[in-house]
Formats: structure tokens, C-alpha cells, sequence
């Protein structure tokens, strides 16, 4: 059995870091290097979420993809500090989802 911050490390957070790394990526035109030092990510690891080899669930969510591009608008207009507070309302939302289920 595995506990509720375990599923939130193995399950949110890389979709929330791919969804970061893709709209830094698309939207605001970071390079994987300047987005693994915003987010204290490996260059490789960027890469993995860019691929689409981590975190790799597609989001249908409308809000939810909202609030994504919110978090990364404030975390670019504020810089790294936002970081852990954008990362946990997302987690939250997530959770409120239903993204836990069944895991």
C-alpha cells in the first residue's frame, strides 16, 4: 500500500513538472536548459518531459489547464519562488480531481 505523498510523487508531480517544462517550452519559448534551472531539473530530465517519456497523461481538464498556464504565467512573472506554491495548488486541484483514483 502505498501512502497518499508517495501516489502525489509518483503520480502528480511529474505530470505537473511535464505540463510546466511543455508551456515554458511552447508558450514562452525557454530552452530545456533554461527551463531545468528555473525548476532545479537535470536537462535530461527536462528532455524526459518534453518526450513525453515522463509524465505522460494527457490532460482534458479545461480548468485544470487553465490553472497550469496561470502557475507558469506567475512563475515567470515572479520567478523560482513560486515555484513550491504554484506546485502545490496544482497538486491539490489535482487531487480534488480525482487524479488519485484507482492508483
Amino acid at each position: 500500500m502505498k501512502l497518499p505523498c508517495e501516489k502525489v510523487v509518483w503520480y502528480i508531480l511529474p505530470i505537473i513538472r511535464k505540463e510546466f517544462a511543455r508551456v515554458l517550452h511552447e508558450k514562452y519559448g525557454f530552452s530545456q536548459r533554461e527551463i531545468a534551472s528555473l525548476l532545479d531539473l537535470t536537462e535530461a530530465a527536462v528532455s524526459y518531459y518534453l518526450s513525453g517519456k515522463r509524465g505522460n497523461v494527457e490532460i482534458k481538464d479545461e480548468e485544470l489547464i487553465q490553472e497550469i498556464g496561470r502557475a507558469v504565467e506567475n512563475i515567470v512573472e515572479n520567478g523560482k519562488d513560486e515555484i513550491e506554491k504554484e506546485t502545490c495548488r496544482l497538486c491539490k486541484l489535482m487531487i480534488s480531481k480525482g487524479f488519485l483514483k484507482n492508483r
